[in-house]
C-alpha cells in the first residue's frame, strides 16, 4: 500500500480500537498479553502511538515509556494519542529518514505500515477482550505477514533466539495469492527469508488464509485455529512457526 493507503487504514482502525476502549468492559482479560486487561492494552497502544509519533517527527529513537497513565477518559486519552499520531504521518515526508528497528529501509514509510498492523492485531485483541467479533481484511493481513518475515525476521536475533529452520518452507495465502520461502541459515546466521512464487517448491509448504498465518506469526492463533494446511515436512514447519519471530 501507498502512505495514503495506510493512512486511511490507520484511521479505520484507530477509530474502531476508540470504540472498544469505549463500550468494553476495562477489567475484562486480554488473552494474548500475560495478565493484561483491557485497560492495560489500551494504555499500551496510546502510548505506542505516542512514541512512534515522536519518531516520525524527529526521525531520531526514543526510548520506550509506555507506562503513562491516562489523567482523563480512557477512551478520549487513546484518541488523543491516535490523532497524535494520525497528524505526524500527514505531515511527514514519507521517503525522509527515521529510525525503525527492523530490516527495511530506515525512513518514515515505515511507520505508517508499522502502526497499521500495531493497532490492527491489538484491535482484535480488544474484540476478544470485549467478547465481539473481528477479522482481519486478507489483503491487510498478508501484508503484516510480509511484513514480519521480511522485516523482522532478519532482526529476530535482537528479541528472541531465532526460530530453527531444517528444510526451506514456503508459507502461501490461499485468499490472496501471496508467497515467502523461509531457508535454513548459514552457521550463526538467522533463517533467509524472500517473495516466492506460490508455484516452487519447498521442503515444507504451509499454506491457508492470509489472516491465519498472520495471527500465527503473531502467536494470536495456534495452528488448530488457524485453517492452516502443511504438506511435506510437517515437524520443520511446525518447528519454525512455533518460533517467536515479533517483539
Amino acid at each position: 500500500m501507498t502512505p495514503d493507503e495506510y493512512l486511511a487504514r490507520l484511521r479505520e482502525l484507530t477509530t474502531g480500537f476508540t470504540e472498544v476502549a469505549r463500550t468494553g468492559d476495562h477489567a475484562a482479560p486480554v488473552l494474548c498479553c500475560g495478565d493484561w486487561n483491557l485497560r492495560d492494552l489500551v494504555v499500551h497502544l496510546g502510548n505506542v502511538h505516542r512514541w512512534a509519533a515522536g519518531i516520525v517527527r524527529t526521525g531520531e529513537p526514543a526510548r520506550q515509556d509506555f507506562e503513562t497513565e491516562p489523567d482523563e477518559d480512557l477512551a478520549a486519552w487513546y484518541r488523543a494519542s491516535a490523532d497524535g499520531l494520525l497528524e505526524a504521518l500527514l505531515e511527514a515526508t514519507p521517503e525522509d529518514g527515521a529510525w525503525n528497528f527492523t530490516a527495511v529501509a530506515k525512513t518514515k514509510a515505515f511507520w505508517f505500515r508499522r502502526q497499521v498492523h500495531e493497532t490492527a492485531v491489538h484491535l482484535l485483541d480488544a474484540h476478544r477482550a470485549a467478547g465481539t467479533e473481528y477479522t482481519l481484511d486478507p489483503s491487510l493481513a498478508a501484508d503484516g505477514a510480509d511484513e514480519v518475515l521480511l522485516g523482522m525476521l532478519p532482526k529476530v536475533k535482537r528479541w528472541h533466539t531465532p526460530p530453527a529452520v531444517t528444510v526451506p518452507v514456503l508459507l502461501k495465502t490461499s485468499d490472496t495469492g501471496h508467497a515467502w520461502l523461509i531457508t535454513p541459515p548459514g552457521e550463526g546466521e538467522v533463517p533467509g527469508s524472500r517473495t516466492a512464487d506460490p508455484a516452487e517448491t519447498a521442503g515444507a509448504v504451509v499454506e491457508g488464509p492470509a489472516e491465519g498465518l498472520d495471527l500465527v506469526l503473531w502467536q494470536r492463533v495456534g495452528l488448530a485455529e488457524s485453517g492452516l494446511k502443511i504438506t511435506g515436512d510437517v515437524a520443520a514447519a511446525e518447528t519454525f512457526l512455533a518460533g517467536p519471530l515479533t517483539p
